[in-house]
């Protein structure tokens, strides 16, 4: 199968909603995490990525401008022992509590369905990198829009290739209601060497207006060491 150039994706999608790239340096030795939030509402544009010491949290630009801070305001990226983990929501914590108690991320998954917020029934998507480079994507979205039915798929990735990625994304593009994620997760080639140059990638090809935040790292796998860039439409504005 060839490798997807992700501008290319970027730029022919206005709206991916929230997207998850995973994958591996061009030359091998280091886990690649990219996660990018967008927004259409007022609310959902009102946020930029903090750094935590573990990770990352989103939080309101202009906390006089929130108006619901349910479902947009969580932890997308935070460290397990050996294992980073990154979601489009509050099931972080729910990976994390799990990991701890003995379970896998698919048991620790299997407690939550899509998000709530008819009619669009937001997929979940989650992944989990481990320290050897292994990583595995999720999506739990709801079957055509029923609330009712909510389905489940896991996508797990071994000795992943140098310079190949996977690339998994809420929404199929814009609309009303906006068309969920279909299918496997996008492989993709991971064409740069540092975040920097791929978080500069990444930005450029997202939509100008409806992208939000941006949050690259990338993990030498030898020492454990992360390297992270995080770009805020705000911030830079």
């Amino acid at each position: 199968m060839k490798n997807l150039d992700l501008t290319t994706l970027l730029r022919g999608n206005p709206y991916p909603g929230r997207g998850i790239v995973l994958g591996s340096s061009p030359e091998g030795e280091k886990s690649v995490i990219a996660y990018f939030i967008m927004g259409r509402s007022e609310n959902s544009r009102n946020r930029v990525f903090v750094e935590t010491p573990d990770g990352i949290r989103t939080q309101a630009f202009d906390p006089s401008k929130m108006t619901d801070p349910s479902l947009i305001i969580y932890a997308p990226v935070r460290v397990f022992g050996t294992s980073t983990i990154v979601t489009n929501g509050d099931q972080t914590d729910t990976i994390r509590e799990g990991l701890a108690a003995g379970k896998t991320f698919a048991q620790a998954l299997h407690t939550r369905t899509f998000e709530p917020d008819a009619p669009n029934y937001t997929p979940r998507i989650s992944g989990l990198v481990k320290k050897n480079g292994d990583y595995t994507l999720s999506i739990l979205k709801s079957a055509d829009g029923d609330p009712a039915s909510c389905r489940r798929y896991f996508f797990a990735y071994e000795a992943p290739r140098a310079g190949q990625g996977h690339f998994i994304h809420t929404y199929m593009g814009d609309g009303t209601p906006l068309p969920s994620f279909v299918g496997e997760p996008e492989q993709v080639e991971i064409p740069c060497g540092t975040p920097a140059e791929l978080a500069d990638l990444l930005w450029d090809s997202l939509n100008a207006e409806n992208k939000v935040s941006l949050f690259v790292r990338y993990i030498d796998r030898k020492t454990g060491d992360w390297e992270t860039v995080i770009k805020n439409k705000h911030a830079s504005a």
